[in-house]
């Protein structure tokens, strides 16, 4: 038995709990998961970190291999994890991507048939707020990245006549701005809640662009690369009222032109399958 560790005939009734009821208790594995995620959650176990090998850990914790290695599989599939197979192998510490959670967080959407529509509408009430902070809190680092994505915006759009965008780097670039404005403003829950949507944003503007709209002029994508100069130029200034003003106008107009077309009461779903 795992140290530490209470046997189900000893545990107390629950409050509000039956006496009698059955409660399925944890799997071996899931308990070995359980105290490792706690490990590295507290920063006992860091990104980069290797395990113990696989024999020192089943005696540690007194199960067999394959209990050990479906809590591995537990750790690796919350990308906690990665494991190497072979001599040199074993499990190392990683650090999860936002694209963890908002798989998951997609996958939710899309099973409640929400709108590319109602995504938006979140997207536009959560950013403005977010690119107010960047204002108040901003530092050279936050304004040298937003720099550095007009730059590559700009070179992008200067490198073809006329110019044509490429759906996954044009969309990779303006929703990493976004992603920026989000990070910028120091807050991790709203950083988070806004990549989730952004992630579902630029599938469908990746969509909208691989349709070939041949009618949409250059200079709507140099207003995009007005836009996020002024901002940039607002959050420098320390203009909070200015820069969550401006975003709000970026944010609205952007909606209104993705989704004048067909795709505007599709279900999230249908940009994934």
């Amino acid at each position: 038995m795992i140290r530490g560790m209470v046997s189900p005939s000893s545990r107390p009734p629950i409050a509000g709990q039956q006496i009698g009821t059955t409660v399925r208790a944890p799997k071996t594995a899931e308990l070995i998961a359980t105290q490792l995620r706690r490990q590295i959650v507290h920063g006992e176990l860091r990104p980069g970190m290797t395990l113990p090998p696989e024999m020192q850990l089943m005696e540690q914790y007194g199960v067999s291999r394959p209990t050990l290695r479906e809590a591995f599989r537990i750790l690796e599939a919350e990308a906690l994890i990665n494991v190497r197979r072979g001599s040199r192998g074993g499990a190392q510490v990683t650090t999860p991507e936002v694209s963890v959670p908002a798989r998951y967080i997609g996958l939710l959407l899309q099973i409640q048939g929400t709108t590319i529509n109602d995504v938006y509408d979140a997207r536009t009430l959560l950013e403005p707020p977010c690119a107010r902070l960047l204002a108040q809190r901003r530092t050279d680092d936050d304004i040298a990245k937003l720099r550095d994505v007009v730059e590559q915006v700009k070179a992008q759009v200067n490198s073809t006549k006329p110019f044509v965008p490429d759906a996954e780097s044009w969309s990779r670039l303006t929703y990493r701005f976004h992603e920026l404005v989000l990070e910028g403003s120091g807050n991790k829950t709203l950083a988070l809640q806004g990549a989730v949507l952004a992630n579902i944003a630029a599938t469908h503007l990746r969509s909208k662009i691989a349709k070939g709209n041949e009618s949409d002029p250059l200079s709507r994508f140099q207003q995009t690369i007005k836009s996020f100069t002024k901002l940039i130029e607002l959050a420098e200034a320390g203009d909070a009222d200015a820069a969550q003003q401006h975003w709000a106008t970026h944010m609205d107009g952007a909606a209104k032109y993705l989704l004048k077309d067909d795709l505007e009461a599709k279900p999230v779903v249908d940009l994934f399958y």
